[in-house]
């Protein structure tokens, strides 16, 4: 992978992944089409850089991140589900992540809801906008649509605050506040297991000869692309989600929806034309 190349796939990362269009279907479009999505290092990297994205909404919101422990409580209920789900549901879900077309019919599906997601759930005269723990834990059970590829977490943890009288702006914050401690999850088992090649034993009872040798093995390109990486996709997440927030408290869901659709027919029609598309 080159420099240019991680940056483009950064930029991609900061842009699509707090937004309710799937980074996955775009991650899979931009990959394939550059000719790296084979490459080992090109899926650890992709979760990787997401470091840098979750970074930007701690910078952000870094206020709500210090105001109580009831704040942690609630994203502990959260991201609870989706956690224990993805683990016991693991095999089944790394098999639909070989498989593009389910990333491409989940877009279609999903932009098709997002159309009418405004005219489903109307502002209400008293909007929740501090969300309990009963609706933490309902939003937490939405969020494990997404363990689905194409689904977008954002999208599905955004309307799983609307379920539950949430404003848009709220139910999208809460939504960015989510990903951190789902995204640290995940980002750092890839860190582990596919930048390091580690066991979580290994590190859980310092071996530090492996740990070392994991290290070690990251050429300086490598270490290169992962740092450019991570401070593009900290930059323009930054400037999606500030945009994000003031455009659907404004304009809701519909362009959403029809931006999706465009997606998954490109996915569908650059199958039938035969490129060869893998899921990063």
């Amino acid at each position: 992978m080159s420099i240019w190349q991680a940056i483009i796939l950064a930029i991609v990362e900061g842009l699509t992944e707090f937004l309710p269009v799937s980074s996955t279907g775009h991650m899979v479009i931009a990959s394939s089409l550059m000719g790296i999505s084979a490459f080992e290092f090109t899926k650890m990297f992709t979760v990787t850089i997401q470091f840098g994205a979750i970074l930007s909404v701690v910078v952000l919101y870094w206020k709500r991140f210090i105001n109580s422990v009831n704040f942690y409580k609630k994203l502990f209920t959260a991201v609870v589900p989706a956690l224990a789900i993805g683990f016991v549901l693991k095999d089944m879900v790394d098999a639909m992540l070989e498989r593009v077309e389910v990333v491409a019919i989940s877009l279609l599906l999903g932009g098709i809801i997002l159309i009418f997601v405004d005219r489903w759930f109307k502002e209400k005269e008293n909007p929740v906008t501090t969300p309990s723990y009963k609706n933490a834990l309902v939003i937490g059970f939405f969020q494990c649509l997404a363990i689905i590829p194409g689904v977008s977490r954002s999208a599905s943890t955004i309307i799983g605050g609307l379920t539950q009288k949430m404003t848009r702006k709220a139910a999208a914050e809460f939504s960015f506040f989510m990903a951190v401690p789902t995204m640290l999850a995940a980002a750092s088992y890839s860190v582990l297991t596919d930048l390091l090649h580690l066991e979580i034993s290994d590190v859980l009872s310092f071996k530090l000869d492996k740990i070392e040798a994991g290290f070690a093995a990251i050429t300086a390109q490598e270490w290169q692309a992962l740092a450019i990486g991570n401070v593009v996709a900290f930059l323009v997440a930054m400037a999606a989600i500030k945009f994000f927030v003031e455009f659907l408290t404004k304009y809701g869901f519909k362009l959403f929806g029809y931006y999706r659709i465009l997606v998954g027919l490109v996915l569908l029609i650059l199958l039938a034309m035969g490129v060869d598309l893998q899921v990063v």
